[in-house]
Order: structure tokens, then sequence, then C-alpha cells
């Protein structure tokens, strides 16, 4: 409307400079009209412009509705805990920090037991609450807070309890008042054993907190089930002494939630594997996480050992267009399926049609988990994408199920094995976890089980993301991530063959399946697996097997770096397989490596290929003098990924020994010498269990 006004006026400025002074006269003495046909022409369209400026230049925008969409009640999360427990009667909350969903079920399983107990917990995740109130916790009556906290990495809280450890940390609030235990999760044979689980329960109890009940201490090297159920056994009592109360003695069966079968409901309306938005996998969105994995095609999946039992395999995924970023050292984390003949076969046994469309509501509105899994689904979706179904149940699945056992024996064995009774613990050993018992073999090995699938599903855990060192460098392949991974694949007590879910499910994705593209469902989790930060710096990895993966992506990115024409310090590599024919891992990459200088280090144990086993512990051993020097003088950075049981084990003592020998250390000094190079960065783990 401005650009029409300024034209007009424009129109009407040259109309008044057309006209010559001296014609006018002339035309009044003609008598002509006072106005000739031009001014009236131009009379009539400033004034209709004017008017239509008028009229419309005050006609209301469309503003209203957008006022209504701001004035629109905001659906925000509720993220007072204490509020929630007050409004539903809670005086137990149970927090968990945890990366692969057992914290989590441990969580509810004590939040569940407290109903036994004559009070009413709440499983929380401390990422969706306010921890900061916690010091209000002491306003409700007979009150406690349950801490479930594993460790992850380099002695790391979990990622959704990250921010409530920073605020352990960094805060100084007065919890006197409150109430507290904590179950640590973790593992023997990694450094910072429960290093999460111990703070956390240190930290409390300096801001004042009280612990009525002693820390557990879960190790998954063990038997972090039968952990857990010896200390719950001893734990509650405890707290029905603190708080005056008595077990109620109800033992029954408590169902979490309701069954509800759609039989007219809109397929698109219905979950198909999506881990978080309905369609995710239709319509992808970054950015891309656990909740929203890219769909990452399939490039390369080509065998890597020559010959052997087992298949070690190399797979490439391309990130092209999901601007997903990653760095060496990084772990891919990938959602397998479960195979569906087993899936299959535990339909067949309890007789159910597994393509029902179901949901599973809570029967807890209030509770922020309104389903065990993406609902509404199938049961076939159910048990293929979302539920663990392979790995050994835990005993309070066993416990729950025994109701539907018709045979008194094996109803009888089912809740023993899920006491805290010596017989029951050995029998629970030895049938279940040293036979590898899953879910199905244990329907299929008691006939007289035939529990209603919904149940069933209720009880079984999540199918979690596996994770794999990423063997590439993003400056070298940006738009593509590597994995190098052995198909696990074993035959049990039972004579039944046990295969792993993820590795067999990623040999089978080949980069072009009946003309559709093979993908993987994947996001990044960032590591502290770094190179050092000056290129200068020399760095020893160590790396047997599939170890090796990390650092294929090192040494690719110091190569790079080299090529930018930086200097690059010495680059050593200790790799360990059994045989050089068979399982010598990208030997053709790795000497080509070594042949320009990239690589100023290649040494390979082969530990089947002489009569005396040799192992990489072995190799560092004979080069020690080496070693020393880069270590002592020339700050170098030590690597070790792999087996953390025993080869991370025997590669630390070889370090203490170096550190014994040369640096002329007692074995305490040496210990506390390798402690200060983890310290400050300088001894890197990449390790599992």
């Amino acid at each position: 409307m401005c650009f029409c006004l300024n034209a007009a006026v424009l129109v009407v400025s040259m109309a008044d400079t057309q006209p010559d002074p001296s014609t006018q006269p002339e035309l009044l003495e003609e008598d002509e009209p006072f106005f000739s046909n031009l001014d009236l022409f131009l009379f009539s369209l400033i004034a209709g412009l004017l008017i239509y400026w008028l009229i419309f230049r005050r006609k209301p925008e469309p503003i209203p509705e957008f006022k209504k969409i701001e004035t629109a009640t905001p659906t925000t999360r509720d993220t007072s805990f204490i509020d929630k427990m007050k409004k539903t009667g809670r005086n137990i909350v149970v927090f968990y920090g945890s990366q692969t969903g057992t914290a989590e079920e441990f969580s509810n399983r004590l939040a569940k037991d407290a109903h036994r107990y004559g009070m009413k917990g709440m499983a929380a995740d401390p990422e969706e609450y306010e921890m900061g109130e916690l010091s209000r916790l002491a306003e409700i009556e007979n009150s406690l807070a349950i801490f479930c906290m594993a460790t992850y990495g380099e002695g790391d809280p979990t990622d959704n309890a990250q921010d409530f450890y920073d605020w352990l940390q960094e805060g100084d609030a007065d919890l006197h008042g409150v109430k507290y235990t904590v179950f640590a999760l973790g593992n023997k044979t990694y450094e910072h054993y429960n290093a999460t689980g111990k703070y956390v329960d240190k930290r409390l109890a300096e801001l004042g907190a009280q612990r009525i009940f002693d820390l557990g201490m879960g190790d998954d090297d063990g038997n972090l089930e039968e952990d857990f159920v010896s200390w719950r056994e001893q734990f509650w009592p405890a707290v029905c002494e603190h708080f005056g109360v008595e077990a109620t003695g109800e033992e029954s069966s408590i169902r979490q939630y309701e069954l509800k079968v759609h039989s007219d409901l809109n397929m698109n309306k219905i979950y198909t594997g999506e881990l978080g938005r309905l369609k995710s996998f239709e319509n992808q969105k970054p950015p891309f996480d656990s909740k929203n994995p890219f769909l990452a095609p399939v490039t390369v999946n080509r065998k890597l050992n020559k010959g052997g039992e087992r298949h070690l395999m190399h797979l490439e995924l391309d990130i092209t267009g999901s601007k997903i970023r990653y760095e060496s050292g990084d772990h891919v984390a990938v959602y397998p399926i479960n195979d569906t003949a087993i899936v299959n076969r535990i339909g067949d046994i309890l007789g159910v049609d597994l393509d029902t469309v179901i949901s599973l509501n809570n029967l807890d509105e209030e509770s922020n988990k309104k389903h065990p899994f993406p609902c509404p689904t199938t049961y076939r979706t159910a048990l293929t994408h979302y539920l663990d179904i392979t790995n050994t149940p835990r005993t309070n699945v066993l416990y729950e199920l025994a109701q539907y056992a018709t045979d008194p024996k094996d109803q009888e064995n089912m809740r023993k094995m899920a006491s805290s009774s010596p017989e029951g613990k050995a029998l629970y050993q030895s049938w279940v976890l040293d036979s590898s018992r899953n879910i199905l073999a244990i329907l299929e090995d008691l006939p007289s089980l035939r529990p209603p699938i919904d149940h069933l599903c209720e009880l079984l855990p999540r199918l979690q993301a596996r994770y794999y060192s990423i063997s590439s460098s993003s400056k070298v392949h940006p738009n593509s991530i590597h994995i190098c991974a052995v198909v696990v694949e074993y035959e049990t007590k039972t004579g039944r063959v046990i295969k792993g879910v993820a590795t067999n499910w990623l040999k089978n994705k080949m980069p072009t399946d009946n003309g559709h593209k093979a993908t993987v469902p994947m996001y990044i989790r960032k590591s502290q697996f770094r190179l050092p930060f000056k290129a200068t710096n020399p760095v020893i990895m160590i790396g047997p097997g599939t170890g090796i993966a990390p650092f294929i992506g090192f040494i690719q990115e110091r190569g790079w770096l080299k090529e930018q024409g930086k200097e690059v310090g010495e680059t050593e590599l200790y790799f360990g397989c059994r045989h050089k024919n068979e399982d010598f891992l990208y030997q053709e990459e790795l000497e080509e490596f070594e042949k320009t200088g990239v690589l100023t280090a290649l040494n390979v144990a082969f530990s089947r290929d002489q009569a005396q086993k040799v192992y990489v512990q072995h190799l560092l051993k004979n080069n020690k003098e080496t070693l020393w020097k880069l270590i002592h003088t020339e700050n170098a950075h030590i690597y070790i990924c792999g087996d953390a049981r025993n080869m991370a084990r025997d590669v630390q003592n070889a370090f203490y020994e170096i550190a014994e020998e040369l640096g002329g250390m007692s074995r305490a000094q040496a210990v506390d010498y390798v402690k200060k190079l983890m310290t400050k960065g300088r001894y890197s783990q990449d390790v599992w269990s």
C-alpha cells in the first residue's frame, strides 16, 4: 500500500508541473471549465486512493489468532517431584541413574516393593525433575529417597544423572532432615568401580542427609541380580524398623499396567518400531539422538578375517545429510531387533495372535511413564523392537510369572529362585544363569507355565542400544561411520545355540537387500577417549582383537594431520590376534600406514602361532626401554581398548613392572605413577567385560 501512495504522490507532482502558466488566462477567457478532464481524473484518482487508504489501513490484521495461541494454557511438564509425591500420597522416591536400563529396572522394583510395606513409592528419572527440591523431602512424613546409581565409562555418571551429579558437586544445599540410601551398580573389572554410587552416598551425607541403610554394591562382573536381591532383603526390614512400620504380608503380584486391545485403530496411529515420535523413521528430522535415531544406510559390509570359525566384520554407515558429527574415539549406538524366529515361537507357545494391536496403560495416571514401551503397537512389534527376549530374566520376572504355573513344583522352584535363600540363589545360578536360559527356553522347559502375554510384556526389560567404538576418523570420513565387530554365537549347557542380537542382525545388513537399502537406526554417544590436543605428543595404542576399532580412526587422523603439514609425534600400535593368516584385522591398511610412516611402530602378537602363547602385554615388556622413554620423558599418551577382565588388567600390570624396573619404583609407587597418568588424561581405557 505504501508503494501505491508514493506512486500517487509522484503522479500529482508531475501533473502540477506539466501545464505552462502562460496558457492559463487563455483558457479562462474562452470560458472553458475551471477543471480540465485531466484535473478531474487526477482528483478522482487521489480521492479514491485516499478513501481506500482511510478504510483499509484500519482493517484489523489477523493478530487475534496468534494471541489465542500465545495465551493458551501451556502443556509444560511438572518438574516438582515433591508436589507429585504430596498429590499422590507417596512417601518414597527412587531415583535412577541408568545407561542400559538395569538401574531403572531396579528402581521400579523398589518402588513396587514399597506397597508390600504399607508405603507408596515412585521411580523417578532425575533428568525430569528439579533435584534442588531434595531439601524439601522432609516436608513429607516418613519420607525416603533411594538412589540406584550406575557408573559409566571412566567412573562417570550416566547421561540422565549428569545434571544431578553436577548439582551435588557444585551446590551447597542443606539436606538435614532428608533420609536416604544408595544402591550402586558397577563392574569390578573397571578401574573406577561404582564410583558414581560411592560419590552420591558420600556427598549426600556431607550435605547433612541421614543415611538409613548402608551403601549397596552391585557387581556386574559377578552376579548383579544376586547382589541387589541380597541388599534388598536386608534393606526393607531396616526401613520398617526405622519408620516403625510392619510388612503388610501382601506378596501377591501387583500389576503396573492395564491392557487395552484396539480393534479399529487407524494404522497410521500405531507404532512399528519407532522409539519416540510416531512415524519418525518415515519422516526423519534432526537432531538425532537416543529417542530419535537416524536410519543410516549400510554401504559396506565385509568379512575381515580370512579364516577360522568366527566371523569378524567391517561395516560402513552413511550419515550424509544427517548433520551428525563425530570425533575419533566416540561410540556409535545402534538399535537392533530380535530374531523373528524367537518372536514367532513365543507367540506359538502362548497361543496368541501377535498382530493384535494393544496398549499397556499405566494404572498410575500421575506417572510420567505412561507405557512400558511405545503404544499403541502390536505384540509382534513389542517383542521384535522393544523388549529384551534373549537375555536371562531377572528373579523378579520369575517371581511374578510363578503364579501362572499350573504345576505346583514349577511354581515352587520359580519362587525359590526369586528368594534370597542359599538354595534359591544356587538354583537360579545353575538353572538360569549358567544354562543361559532366556524367556523362550524357560517357557519351553516349563510346559505348565503359560502366562498372559500382556503381563509377560510388562515384565520384560527394554531392548537396549548396543555401543561400538567407531573405527574411522571424521577428518577422513565425514559422511561415514565405520564399525568393527565380532559375531557372537555359542552353545549353552542345554544344547541351545545362542546368537548375539546385535551382531547377528548387523551381519545380515547387506548394502542392497532385494533392491532396498539396508538401514541401521543409530546415534552418536560422545566419549572422553580422545587423541592428545597436541599432535606432537606420542601415542601408544594397545588393542587386541576388535579392540583395534578406535585406533583405526586414530591412525587415520594422525595420517590426515601429516598430510596437512602438521608435525605428528610417534604413533605406536600393539595389536593382538590368534593367527596371522586368519584374523590379522586390517592387515593391509596397517602395513600401508607403517610403510608411509604414519605408524612408527606396528607390533603384533599372534597368540596361537607358536607353542607358547604371546599376548600384547608380552610385547610391551619386550619394548620396555622405548616405551619408558616415550612415557616418562616425551609425554606420551597411552590408550587401551578391549577386554576389561583380563587384557586391560594384564596390560596395566605390565606398565607397573616397567615403571618399577626402569623408574626404580616400588610397586606402590608404580601404581601411583600410573594413577597420576590417568588423572592427567594420559592413560585412557575404552574397555568392556
